[in-house]
């Protein structure tokens, strides 16, 4: 199996650059290595945008940003197609780039929310009848404020599934902050990649390499069982009103595959399934009302419904 040098060389690039948030940043990275889209949520100024600048910085590839807004167009994404004096001519959107960092998502409306599902799912959009395809390896990171803000819209469930893990981003440790501030003192700026303290970036061949290393990862059968029962649980669970799709079980298994090859594993183990199933299914899950008025949070009945599995050994 090929080492995972490269990809933990990164990571630890990423982590001097944003401070205190340690399993945010390998979560980003299990999402690029398993070839999935993230849903980055946090109230503002805690960091999300930088680290997924940081993550396009240290990849070497293409970076596009979008920010959403109440009047953005689903054209203003996939882009148009331009009459002129020899006809008409495709102008290409924002979304034809290989890290898409689409900022703010839930502050844009339904229409043009779904307008990433193609490009999401397939991998390809439509404009007028034909089809394009995007660049290898198009991956999409989207940051949100927490539902309770005003101006926000709730993603489409449809969508929602389309992302392989929700990545929730707290604040930071008081000391990471402290140091935030040293370094903002020395020219760090979050707005300049120049500043940032990071090594020579990934090429797009290594990239492309260690996903097909994560693909050769081995799950045995009773650890493919053990991600079957703990999705097929969540649609039993008294306390959620939507269980996780099958789409969820592949996803924490394509997501287990890079957690493991990320500890240098060409096999997954219990713990790599059980560590992800958080992000990977907190978004897909539903709670009752009841649950939601006892003040319940997702996590923590993902927490006990775990606790009733007996996990393989």
């Amino acid at each position: 199996m090929t080492p995972p040098d490269a990809a933990l060389r990164l990571l630890g690039d990423l982590e001097q650059v944003v401070l205190g948030q340690e399993a945010v940043l390998r979560q980003l990275m299990i999402t690029l290595l398993a070839r999935g889209h993230a849903l980055v949520e946090g109230v503002p100024g805690t960091a999300k945008t930088l680290a997924v600048r940081a993550l396009a910085r240290g990849l070497g590839l293409d970076f596009g940003r979008v920010q959403f807004t109440p009047d953005l167009m689903p054209t203003d994404l996939v882009g148009v197609n331009i009459l002129g004096d020899s006809g008409f001519t495709y102008r290409p959107g924002p979304v034809f780039t290989d890290l898409l960092l689409a900022d703010e998502v839930n502050r844009a409306p339904p229409k043009t929310q779904a307008a990433l599902l193609e490009a999401m799912e397939e991998r390809q959009v439509t404009v007028d009848g034909q089809t394009r395809p995007l660049p290898e390896p198009f991956t999409v990171f989207a940051t949100q404020n927490p539902v309770e803000y005003e101006g926000t819209y709730p993603l489409p469930e449809a969508q929602v599934d389309r992302f392989l893990m929700k990545i929730v981003v707290d604040y930071p440790p008081e000391e990471a902050e402290r140091e935030i501030l040293d370094r903002h003192e020395a020219g760090f700026r979050a707005d300049d990649a120049l500043t940032y303290p990071m090594g020579d970036p990934m090429t797009r061949e290594e990239l492309l390499g260690m996903r097909a290393t994560v693909n050769g990862v081995h799950m045995d059968e009773r650890v493919r069982r053990y991600v079957t029962d703990i999705v097929r649980a969540t649609r039993d669970d008294a306390a959620f009103v939507l269980g996780a799709s099958p789409r969820a079980g592949v996803a924490l298994f394509q997501a287990a595959r890079a957690e493991a090859y990320l500890h240098g594993r060409d096999f997954v183990t219990p713990d790599d399934v059980k560590s992800l199933s958080f992000p990977v299914l907190r978004h897909r899950v539903v709670l009752t009302a009841e649950a939601e008025v006892e003040g319940r949070a997702s996590d923590d009945e993902l927490t006990s419904l775990l606790e009733t599995l007996d996990a393989p050994r």
